[in-house]
């Protein structure tokens, strides 16, 4: 390894020892007077993206933070992306410093507190507000009863006690982790119809990137760059082998060759999802043979479907 050099991993690690590209996320919480409080991150990342019956984010931060204490206590919170622009970048760093209480870092901030979509469903309920400036949000309320974390309670601030749990609630004396069902996400126009409607490359927001890496003076952030395309190498199969798998499938549902070869564009890992997809809307429909007439139907419906999520 000529070009190499072995770096000790230190407390931090992602920022003491790497470059390390993450977002930058104000989360909004609820103080213990109902006031919304902010507070920067950037170790948020997707957690459950398939096949659990929800969705979740992944929060990892220090268990006497205004945001941990909030979330220990009535479990909701709001995920705002907040645009590229260095006054905002300034504020948060502002923002981030520790010990603050939710009065001293709220006094004077420049960004636009609103209701989302959770206060607007549900009036008589209490809920963190969400940042006007952003351009998406994800509305989250933290599911507790993983990892035995129900128990969990905010007020220990100088570090918690053991036994500690290994991925959710508070994880060591000084830490906590937090699964986030997510409730909603809320994206500002212009983006949720490039979503809908085509990516294209000026359809995409402007996101700063945290560097990760700080030194002992300042926090480190890079401007957004205009995005640029990469065509995904198609391959395709044979309706043969599309066939083989559909064969396999327990089920009495039968499909056409020239529904099959609608198909063989779908990557080998993701072909029985697929399958079993189109016979689960089969069989809700009273459909014993599947045509490339039922696949386009099939196929609108999942269009439909995924308009309306969005």
């Amino acid at each position: 390894m000529p070009n190499f050099k072995d770096l000790t991993p230190k407390d931090n690690f992602y920022q003491t020892s790497l470059f390390f590209p993450m977002p930058l996320v104000l989360i909004s919480t609820l103080s213990e007077d109902g006031k919304t409080n902010l507070g920067p991150y950037s170790l948020v990342q997707p957690y459950y993206v398939a096949g659990k019956g929800y969705y979740s984010m992944l929060l990892g931060c220090r268990n006497s933070s205004n945001t941990a204490q909030n979330l220990l206590r009535n479990g909701k919170c709001a995920l705002s992306f907040i645009p590229d622009d260095k006054k905002y970048f300034k504020e948060c760093v502002r923002m981030g410093w520790p010990g603050d209480t939710t009065d001293e870092k709220m006094k004077d901030c420049i960004f636009t507190l609103v209701d989302g979509k959770r206060a607007k469903d549900n009036p008589n309920e209490e809920f963190p507000k969400i940042v006007d400036e952003a351009f998406q949000v994800i509305e989250c309320t933290w599911d507790r009863s993983l990892d035995g974390a129900e128990n969990d309670k905010p007020g220990e601030l100088n570090g918690y006690p053991g036994p500690f749990h290994m991925f959710n609630g508070i994880t060591s004396p000084f830490g906590a982790h937090f699964i986030l069902k997510i409730d909603n996400i809320l994206m500002e126009n212009k983006y949720w119809n490039t979503i809908v409607n085509g990516v294209k490359a000026k359809g995409f927001p402007r996101v700063p990137v945290d560097y990760g890496y700080r030194d002992s003076k300042n926090f480190w952030c890079s401007r957004h760059v205009k995005p640029y395309p990469e065509e995904l190498p198609m391959r395709e199969t044979t309706v043969a082998s599309v066939r083989y798998a559909a064969d396999r499938l327990q089920t009495d549902v039968k499909f056409t060759d020239d529904a099959l070869a609608r198909l063989v564009k779908v990557p080998r890992i993701f072909l029985t999802a697929a399958l079993k997809g189109c016979v689960k809307w089969a069989e809700e429909n009273n459909v014993k043979i599947i045509t490339e007439k039922e696949m386009i139907e099939i196929n609108d419906k999942r269009s439909k479907e995924k308009k309306e999520n969005k």
